[in-house]
């Protein structure tokens, strides 16, 4: 089992910054590919940002290139997610899931086997 918690949320003015944090424990974090996802009101949960348990790979689902970058920290069980430029359209609850691989990461929630609870992120105009 890995458990996994949220931290860093809050409300921002469009353009602002934050940079959220999962961390991990349970089993050993390396071994685990990371993704964040994020869910808007009225929404399905959507995908974000993914990174390989050896952090040498990403992937960004397209309105987020450029403005955020997820890394991660294994010696801390923790994976980043730094937000620049945010719009309010960013708004939404954001998750961090994990899921362990050999190599790669998924872009979809049905590759991910744990998950946290969320952290709030409003960007307001």
């Amino acid at each position: 089992q890995v458990q996994l918690v949220e931290s860093g949320g809050g409300l921002v003015q469009a353009g602002g910054s934050l940079r959220l944090s999962c961390a991990a424990s349970g089993r050993t974090f390396s071994r685990y590919a990371m993704g964040w996802f994020r869910q808007a009101p009225g929404k399905e949960r959507e995908f974000v940002a993914a990174i390989s348990w050896m952090g040498g790979s990403t992937y960004y689902v397209n309105s987020v290139k450029g403005r955020f970058t997820i890394s991660r920290d294994n010696a801390k069980n923790t994976v980043y997610l730094q937000m620049n430029s945010l719009k309010p359209e960013d708004t939404a609850v954001y998750y961090c899931a994990a899921e362990s691989r050999d190599y790669g990461y998924s872009t979809s929630s049905r590759g991910y086997s744990y998950w946290g609870q969320g952290t709030q992120v409003t960007v307001s105009s």
